[in-house]
């Protein structure tokens, strides 16, 4: 489809936005995010993380989103033992009582259980549905169906074609939707289900609580004792997702929701790669997706955490990108400054305590928290006893004037660029992807 043809298709796409925590969940909605996805510590493929919610806090979570006209939907995709049966009854009577939209589902108990109760159904990537046969059955049971990672946009859109053909509909009776990844990181893993953590550690990837052996360096060694490191390559670590130079080619594909991984990453992550994306969903609708434009929208991407990145199978080639070092490949880093202590609402000014490290004026700042989400802003000014100063030390207070409203707590940032020098220089400061 050209351009002009996708332009009336993006008010029925639904951007879909990870969210691990208060702070991540306001960035999302900041971001213009359609709708988001958030764990409880149990029954997630995200159960080991420390970016879940408390079922005591999913309340708040849902009516948040829904103040702001956001749907929120509950993951509980991983595997489910007998067991757990009682805790997995309870946990969606909970979900059901906060006003979730949705269950993001796996396993077959959890798909029934949740239908039991009325809850609308998402089939998660886990299930590794891959053909049209599997979506019509699934259908009966679900709204909504997360196709298999590994199909490449060809096969995506002749799922969606056949839908479309013979009108399969979903348990609420309208067509059963179609969600892909967009953007995130990538296992190499069928759909995700991956039993190396289990096989090393007894630790369950389809439990929650994977160790991650695939982003580790690796050493060969013969049957003589003789090794080998493998140079600069994390062989079993692919790059991370990322579509937004084709991203009208997901859409004209007939995609209705685009998902973005990313559960266990912090709010500037999430603001960054929401808004990007929004953009670009803005930029097609208004015949406007340029190169020059994916250009800028891929640089401001790879500002935040990524460990560089890849078309994933979508375009049908081998999957050959793996990550070349340990960790993030962004390039920005922010540095952990202090936190604020008091906010001046009458002079839109932040009194902040520098904890690590001083400020000087023109420098970028971040700032992060549960009820402010992230932001970030040039500084124009630093005043210390109603006296302009260029400079803060570190352990003194500043006032600031801010560009939106900040609590107390909330955490300041320093951004940089990510150059190996910048980082030598400060080998003592706290150092965030």
């Amino acid at each position: 489809m050209q351009l002009k043809e996708l332009s009336g298709l993006i008010d029925s796409i639904e951007l879909l936005a990870p969210a691990g925590d208060f702070s991540s969940l306001h960035a999302a909605i900041d971001a213009k995010a359609d709708a988001v996805y958030l764990g409880i510590p149990f029954l997630n493929m995200r159960t080991a993380s420390a970016k879940n919610f408390s079922v005591k806090e999913l309340p708040k979570a849902v009516k948040l989103c829904h103040e702001n006209n956001v749907k929120c939907y509950v993951a509980l995709n991983s595997i489910v033992y007998d067991s757990e049966s009682k805790l997995l009854e309870n946990l969606l009577k909970q979900i059901k009582d906060a006003g979730a939209d949705a269950v993001i589902a796996s396993d077959f108990s959890v798909i029934l259980k949740a239908r039991e109760l009325g809850l609308s159904v998402h089939i998660s990537t886990q299930k590794s549905i891959s053909n049209f046969d599997s979506v019509k059955f699934f259908s009966q049971f679900s709204d909504r169906i997360v196709l298999a990672r590994e199909l490449n946009l060809g096969q995506v859109q002749k799922i969606i074609e056949r839908i479309e053909k013979e009108k399969i509909l979903g348990v609420s009776g309208n067509l059963i939707e179609i969600e892909c990844f967009a953007h995130g990181a990538l296992c190499i893993a069928v759909s995700g289900r991956c039993q190396m953590s289990e096989f090393t550690s007894n630790k369950s990837a389809n439990k929650g609580v994977c160790l991650q052996n695939c982003r580790r360096p690796y050493t060969i060694t013969d049957d003589e004792g003789k090794q080998l490191k493998i140079d600069n390559e994390f062989i079993l670590s692919p790059n991370d997702l990322c579509t937004i130079d084709f991203l009208d080619q997901l859409i004209g594909a007939g995609i209705k929701v685009l998902k973005i991984e990313g559960r266990g990453r912090t709010a500037d992550y999430v603001f960054e790669v929401v808004s990007a994306y929004r953009e670009a969903l803005d930029l097609i609708k208004q015949n406007n997706y340029t190169l020059e434009k994916r250009r800028e929208l891929y640089s401001r991407l790879e500002k935040v955490f990524n460990r560089g990145f890849t078309e994933g199978y979508y375009m049908g080639r081998p999957l050959d990108f793996w990550s070349k070092t340990y960790g993030s490949k962004a390039t920005e880093r922010k540095i952990y400054l202090g936190k604020v202590l008091n906010y001046y609402q009458k002079v839109n000014a932040a009194e902040i305590l520098f904890e690590t490290r001083g400020l000087e004026v023109n420098s970028v700042i971040a700032f992060i928290g549960n009820t402010t989400g992230y932001f970030r802003q040039k500084v124009e000014e630093i005043q210390v006893s109603n006296n302009f100063v260029s400079r803060i030390e570190k352990g003194k207070r500043a006032a600031l004037k801010v560009l939106k409203t900040v609590r107390a707590n909330d955490k300041v940032y320093l951004i940089l660029p990510a150059s190996e020098d910048l980082i030598q220089k400060s080998p003592f400061q706290i150092i965030e992807n």
